[in-house]
């Protein structure tokens, strides 16, 4: 399945030909440029490879950085592998615009959230704390968490204090409301992972 990557620019408001005010979030996808081939003759498996952005020569490294010189192709700061069924319709040098969607279509974003740092579970599950005044003293506490004679110990994937956020996260079942292809920019209907300027990566459901 062929996507694009790109970054979270934020969050406006679209508004409908009915005068209906839509939350969009901006995303600036694309242009990006195919910079391997992956067969099943030669790797195992067919997917398309492409770049995103771009940096000073200096910040990559010698063998990354002569992988796209090879291919003359201006090296690309972020790269990504999007498994299909046939590459046969793509070639490397090959620019992919928001072109690849249409409004109305249905997508699904992927990206990493935003990180919180450790917090509590009151913070990261939404527990309730335990009373301010008539005696306890329990405070932002968890509370109980387990039984003392069977099984004696703590099961796993109880909810407890640790780090939040900054995990991948893909949002699914969200509508392209509009396409700018002058500015390379996709506005979706509803939020999207990560914080402003943050990677993500544009997908068509099914």
């Amino acid at each position: 399945m062929i996507g694009l990557i790109g970054k979270k620019v934020g969050m406006t408001q679209f508004f409908s030909e009915k005068g209906e005010a839509i939350p969009v979030t901006v995303i600036e996808a694309g242009p990006c440029t195919v910079t391997e081939l992956r067969t099943p003759a030669r790797d195992g498996y067919s997917a398309v490879q492409l770049g995103f952005g771009t940096n000073k020569e200096k910040r990559f490294l010698r063998p990354v950085l002569g992988q796209f010189k090879k291919r003359n192709l201006p090296p690309a700061r972020f790269v990504r592998e999007f498994r299909i069924e046939d590459a046969a319709g793509y070639e490397v040098g090959q620019s992919l615009t928001v072109s690849l969607f249409e409004v109305g279509q249905i997508v699904k974003v992927q990206g990493v959230t935003k990180g919180r740092g450790f917090a509590g579970v009151v913070k990261r599950y939404g527990f309730i704390a335990g009373h301010a005044s008539h005696g306890p003293t329990a405070g932002k506490q968890p509370g109980s968490i387990g039984a003392s004679a069977y099984p004696s110990r703590v099961i796993k994937g109880k909810r407890l204090p640790g780090h939040m956020g900054a995990v991948n996260l893909t949002i699914r079942n969200l509508q392209v409301v509009a396409v700018d292809a002058e500015q390379n920019v996709l506005l979706v209907r509803g939020a999207v992972p990560g914080p402003t300027n943050g990677l993500v990566i544009v997908k068509r459901e099914g």
